[in-house]
């Protein structure tokens, strides 16, 4: 039991650190953007990143060492469903990821450079349709975790 509430501890402190970090890039991607927070826009994106990592880890932990197990959660469409959407949300993660990294490739060798408005709203555009896709998990983990769809 105490296994299990700790994997879970893990597993929501770790998605509250990717949503801040979703929003932060949200945030930060506005007209106006300085070189400095260009900067700390690549460090918000290795943060999500690394807390996506972690959020599938503490998944997969909890959905192999949970109280619940693995025999609960591969028959439910509702974890199924939930896989999904994550993977379309790190889908939708890969274009502003590889502008963040054109842009402080370019900020190296060009100092004060900022990208353009057009640039920064495509990204912001990935940014907030991670954002609304995200709203979509808890509806799969609350159906999934009380058996919902299971005959």
């Amino acid at each position: 039991m105490l296994t299990d509430a700790l994997l879970a501890f893990l597993h929501f402190t770790a998605i509250f650190a990717l949503i801040t970090f979703l929003a932060a890039e949200a945030v930060v991607l506005r007209p106006g953007l300085t070189p400095a927070a260009l900067k700390r826009l690549s460090v918000y994106d290795l943060l999500y990143f690394l807390c996506a990592m972690l959020v599938l880890a503490s998944g997969l932990l909890r959905l192999f060492f949970g109280a619940k197990g693995a025999g609960f959660y591969l028959p439910n469409p509702w974890f199924h469903a939930k896989m999904t959407v994550f993977v379309v949300i790190a889908l939708c993660s890969l274009p502003p990821t590889r502008a963040f990294s054109r842009w402080r490739k370019r900020a190296r060798s060009e100092p004060g450079f900022v990208p353009a408005e057009a640039e920064l709203k495509r990204a912001r555009r990935w940014v907030m349709i991670e954002a609304h896709l995200l709203i979509l998990l808890p509806l799969c983990a609350v159906m999934m975790a009380r058996g919902i769809g299971l005959k």
